[in-house]
C-alpha cells in the first residue's frame, strides 16, 4: 500500500506556531548591531559594496579574500551534510537562464510578485506587507500607512510587481527571444527529475541538491546582505512517496535545525515559525521557516531557510506544460505516481550573515604584559573560519624567514592559511582573533634550535609548544572536518 514504505520515524510538532529548538525556551543572546557587523566586514575585507569607487550599486556586494572563504565554507558544509554524507541525495547544476515555459508552468509569472504601494507625493514605491509589519505591527492590522520617504499619508492601493529579471537571447529582441534569470534553483531539479533519477538509479525517497546564484528584483532590498537582488541559494528537492510526505517534512525540519546548531549558532537564537494558511505559497501543503534572531531593530526574527511540503504540484505542472512523463514507476508495487517533494531551501548569504552575528564577541583578555584589554573575536566553528591557521614569525628578520616559510609550506597543503609578519605579535594575534582564525603558529628564535613552534588557541588563548614534525598531526586532532 502506498505510504507504508520509506517513511522516517515521525516527530510531531504539536501545532506549535513558533518554537525555539532545545529543551527549554530561552531569550536570544546575540546583541551585536548590524552596523558593527557591516563595519567589521568592510574593515577586514570580508564584504564591501560593489564598484564603490563609482558610487556602488544599491544592495549589491562583493566578497573579499576572507568573505569568499567564509561563504564557500558555509556552502561546503551544506554540501557535505546534504550530499556527501548521504547515499540518497545527488547533486546537479542548472543554467541560470531559462525559457518562459518553465516559469509559466511553475507559476512564477503569475504568482511571483510583491504588493507595492506608490506615494502620490514623492512617487516612491514600497512593499505594502513590509510597511504594515513595521508601522502597524502585522499584516492583518488595519490602519493608515505613512510613506517612509516623505512622511505623508498618500500611499495608493497596492499593485502586484513581478520580481523576475528578464532579458533577450540573441541579436534581435522579440517575444520569442525572451529568457529569464532564475529566481530560484528549484525548477531545474523538477524539469530534470526524469534524467537525474534514471542516470543516478535512485528510488524515492531520494533528493537532488543544488547550490548557485538566483536573482529577484526586490523593490526594497536592504539590511546588508540579508535581502539582495542577487544571492546564492542552497536548495534540495527530496522526492518521496505520497503518504510519507508529512513525516519526511518533519524529518528535514529537525535535520536542518540541527545543522545550524552543529556549526555553532546558539540554540536560543534559532526558532521555527509555522506559516499560516493565508501566507502559504500556491504549491505548499505546509511550510516552516527556520528563523534567526538578528538584534537590529529593522530585522528581529528573520528567515534563514524555508522548508516546504510542495506536494506533487511541480512535477504535475511541468508534465502538463511540456507533455513529458514526469512520473516515477514503482516496480515493486507495479504503479506510477508523481512523488511529493520536500524542499529545504536555504540562503548561503543569509546563513553567512547569521554565522557572523552569532560568532561575534567582545571580551576582556590579558595582553602580552598581563594587562586586561578588550579584544574582538569571531568564535566561528573552525569548519567555517576563512583561515584555519596563521603562521606568524616573531620577527621579520631574515634568520626566521626560512623556518617560518617551512612551517607555512607544511600547513598550507591541508588548510587555508595566512602568513603574516607585519606588526607586533600581539597585534597580529588580535587581528587573527577578529577574523576567526582558530590557531596561530608562532615561529621564534628558539625554533631554530629546538625545531618547535608555539601554537595559540583562539578561544582559550592557551599556548602549546609543538615540534614542527608533529605540527600537522597536532592540528588534525583539533580541526576535525576542516
Amino acid at each position: 500500500m502506498r505510504g507504508s514504505r520509506g517513511a522516517p520515524t515521525p516527530h510531531r510538532h504539536g501545532g506549535v506556531r513558533c518554537q525555539t529548538i532545545g529543551s527549554t525556551v530561552s531569550e536570544p543572546t546575540v546583541t551585536v548591531e548590524l552596523k558593527t557587523i557591516v563595519e567589521l566586514c568592510k574593515t577586514r575585507g570580508i564584504i564591501f559594496p560593489t564598484a564603490e569607487i563609482y558610487g556602488g550599486v544599491r544592495s549589491t556586494w562583493d566578497y573579499g579574500p576572507l568573505g569568499v572563504e567564509l561563504k564557500e565554507n558555509v556552502k561546503r558544509q551544506w554540501w557535505r551534510t546534504m550530499v556527501q554524507l548521504r547515499d540518497d541525495v545527488v547533486g546537479m547544476e542548472q543554467a541560470i537562464l531559462g525559457p518562459t515555459e518553465v516559469w509559466q508552468a511553475s507559476g512564477h509569472l503569475a504568482n511571483f510578485s510583491d504588493p507595492l504601494v506608490e506615494c502620490a507625493s514623492c512617487h516612491q514605491r514600497f512593499r505594502e506587507d513590509h510597511l504594515r509589519e513595521t508601522q502597524l505591527g502585522g499584516e492583518r492590522v488595519e490602519g493608515t500607512l505613512t510613506c517612509p520617504a516623505c512622511g505623508k499619508q498618500e500611499l495608493g492601493d497596492p499593485k502586484n510587481f513581478n520580481l523576475m529579471f528578464k532579458t533577450n537571447m540573441g541579436p534581435i529582441e522579440s517575444s520569442g527571444s525572451t529568457v529569464w534569470m532564475r529566481p530560484e534553483t528549484a525548477q531545474g531539479m523538477f524539469v530534470n527529475f526524469p534524467i537525474v533519477q534514471r542516470t543516478s538509479r535512485k528510488k524515492p525517497p531520494f533528493g537532488i541538491a543544488q547550490m548557485g546564484k538566483s536573482f529577484r528584483n526586490e523593490i526594497t532590498p536592504g539590511n546588508f546582505v540579508f535581502r539582495t537582488r542577487e544571492f546564492e541559494q542552497m536548495e534540495m528537492e527530496y522526492f518521496v512517496e505520497p503518504g510519507t510526505d508529512e513525516d519526511w517534512h518533519q524529518y528535514w525540519i529537525d535535520a536542518r535545525m540541527d545543522w545550524y546548531a552543529d556549526l555553532g549558532i546558539r540554540r536560543e537564537n534559532l526558532r521555527i515559525r509555522e506559516h499560516e494558511d493565508d501566507e502559504l505559497s500556491h504549491y505548499a501543503k505546509r511550510t516552516v521557516d527556520v528563523e534567526y534572531y538578528f538584534p537590529d531593530a529593522s530585522m528581529g526574527w528573520s528567515e534563514l531557510e524555508g522548508l516546504a511540503n510542495r506536494t506533487d504540484f511541480d512535477l504535475k505542472a511541468h508534465q502538463e506544460a511540456s507533455g513529458q512523463d514526469l512520473t516515477y514507476f514503482d516496480q515493486v508495487a507495479g504503479e506510477r505516481y508523481h512523488p511529493y517533494v520536500i524542499e529545504p531551501a536555504a540562503g548561503a548569504t543569509r546563513a553567512t550573515l547569521a554565522f557572523l552575528f552569532d560568532a561575534y564577541r567582545v571580551e576582556e583578555a590579558p595582553d602580552a604584559k598581563g594587562e586586561m584589554q578588550s579584544r574582538t573575536v569571531l568564535k566561528l566553528d573552525p569548519r567555517l573560519s576563512p583561515y584555519k591557521v596563521a603562521v606568524l614569525p616573531l620577527s621579520k628578520k631574515d634568520t626566521l624567514t626560512p623556518a617560518a616559510k617551512e612551517v607555512f609550506d607544511i600547513v598550507k597543503q591541508r588548510w587555508m592559511c595566512e602568513y603574516d609578519e607585519t606588526q607586533s605579535i600581539g597585534r597580529r594575534y588580535r587581528r587573527q582573533d577578529e577574523i576567526g582564525t582558530p590557531y596561530c603558529v608562532t615561529v621564534d628564535f628558539d625554533s631554530l634550535e629546538d625545531r618547535a613552534v608555539t601554537v595559540r588557541d583562539r578561544d582559550t588563548m592557551s599556548q602549546d609548544r609543538v615540534a614542527i614534525d608533529r605540527l600537522e598531526s597536532y592540528l588534525i586532532e583539533r580541526l576535525p572536518g576542516c
